[in-house]
């Protein structure tokens, strides 16, 4: 059986999981995967990580194929999603329905956790500073792994998790509070493409099509993840 190998952001990592067997029953194909934050993923890639196919940010992937690294004719949107607010399970679900009530959470929640550089962290750190309400939270921020930060959450070591909604809805010992209120949320655009160094340039084209087909929709919605307008 060959090999695909994949470096995927954690936020599709429970479709890949899912796929993974479909994969090799049907075209003999084993893939081997990596998950990692989009940014990671591409420091690794700059720095000569081997794949056949990356599933990343539309940004990063749009960055790695301006840098030759990424065959741009074979990029596809194969999906989005937005940032939500997990709690440990059986705990009080906060409001977080509209800004004022999101922004009133925060500042009541004993600890917030987010990722320390996937996209979801970074623009949770960003938000903080348009709210007005860095200062007041330094020092409740945890900064997680790389991962699922609702893990941490559910061991107890922080209040509230902040991550792409498919990262949070996996992770046993939690409760998905909600999605960020519309006028704070953020739509993160999910895209594979082949590499550029691809050791079966074929196969690995036909995962990322895989990927992209609208037969796909309906996986990727019971993992969390929105279809992208074409």
């Amino acid at each position: 059986m060959s090999e695909v190998k994949v470096l995927s952001t954690h936020a599709v990592e429970a479709v890949l999981r899912a796929l993974a067997p479909k994969v090799a029953h049907a075209s003999g194909q084993r893939l081997t995967i990596r998950y990692d934050p989009a940014n990671a993923l591409k420091r690794a890639i700059e720095n000569g990580a081997a794949f056949d196919v990356a599933i990343v940010t539309r940004p990063v992937i749009d960055e790695l194929a301006a840098q030759g690294l990424v065959l741009r004719e074979t990029c596809r949107d194969i999906a989005r999603s937005g940032l939500g607010v997990a709690v440990r399970a059986g705990a009080p679900k906060p409001d977080i329905a509209s800004p004022d009530a999101f922004k009133r959470a925060l500042l009541a929640a004993r600890s917030v956790v987010r990722s320390s550089e996937g996209t979801s962290g970074v623009y949770f750190e960003k938000l903080l500073e348009r709210l007005n309400i860095a200062d007041a939270l330094r020092g409740r921020i945890v900064l997680g792994p790389s991962g699922r930060v609702a893990e941490m959450v559910a061991r107890g070591e922080a209040e509230l998790a902040v991550q792409q909604i498919p990262e949070l809805l996996p992770v046993k010992g939690v409760d998905f509070a909600g999605p960020f209120p519309d006028a704070l949320q953020l739509s993160t655009i999910f895209s594979a493409g082949v590499g550029a160094a691809a050791s079966d340039r074929a196969a690995a084209t036909a995962l990322v099509e895989a990927l992209a087909a609208p037969s796909a929709t309906t996986l990727f919605k019971v993992h969390g993840l929105e279809p992208v307008p074409r």
